[in-house]
């Protein structure tokens, strides 16, 4: 009976091992997987977000030679949204309801950002499209997403430089579509004791 009790308990142990193992490979997947997802979304439009010039995802390619406005092509209406945490005490909007666009036409468009407080402000901004299936060809040439913003007592214009891949008109899953919306939404950030920029906990 002993001898059972032994084998049982050493059977227990080892289920025991393989759990704390299996959750602490979770907890590390689940930190490293942040970064990973957001290069992924960049690299592929994945989730709703834009791709990263140049090139719709081929970095062989000089941006320039997507740069060709389709002009046979209908115009496109990107239209603008933006949002700021409970935390943030920024007011954050795009300074153009909207703009029309040829795919593979360049366009320039603006956000105001003001900070409402008496201190400097970090702020850090995710960014999506809808319809989240025009993400690949929503290419981004500059922007100020998923980088530190410091923002001073005031006022701050912040450009987003991009265009509409023209392989757009191309595919048969974007049939139909005419007006895309591209939204930005700030966070709060600060670095810990580890010099490493997180996000501030949304207010509960």
């Amino acid at each position: 009976m002993a001898h059972i009790n032994a084998m049982h308990a050493a059977k227990n142990q080892t289920a025991l091992y393989y759990s704390l193992s299996g959750i602490i490979a979770t907890v590390a997947l689940s930190y490293g997987s942040v970064p990973m997802y957001k290069m992924v979304c960049q690299q592929t439009g994945w989730g709703g977000q834009p791709v990263k010039a140049p090139s719709h995802g081929n970095t062989d390619l000089d941006p320039a030679e997507r740069l060709i406005p389709v002009e046979n092509a209908s115009r496109l209406r990107i239209t603008f949204g933006g949002s700021t945490s409970d935390v943030l005490p920024w007011k954050f909007t795009p300074q153009q309801r909207e703009v029309r666009v040829l795919p593979g036409e360049s366009a320039l468009a603006f956000y105001k950002a003001k900070n409402k407080s008496d201190a400097d402000i970090i702020g850090v901004a995710t960014y999506s499209v809808t319809p989240a299936q025009v993400a690949p060809y929503f290419s981004k040439i500059q922007c100020f997403c998923f980088e530190e913003q410091r923002l001073n007592a005031g006022e701050e214009d912040m450009p987003v430089f991009f265009y509409i891949d023209p392989e757009f008109i191309n595919d048969p899953n974007m049939k139909g579509i005419e007006t895309i919306m591209l939204n930005y939404t700030f966070f709060k950030a600060k670095y810990d004791d580890n010099g490493k920029l997180t996000a501030v906990p949304l207010a509960s």
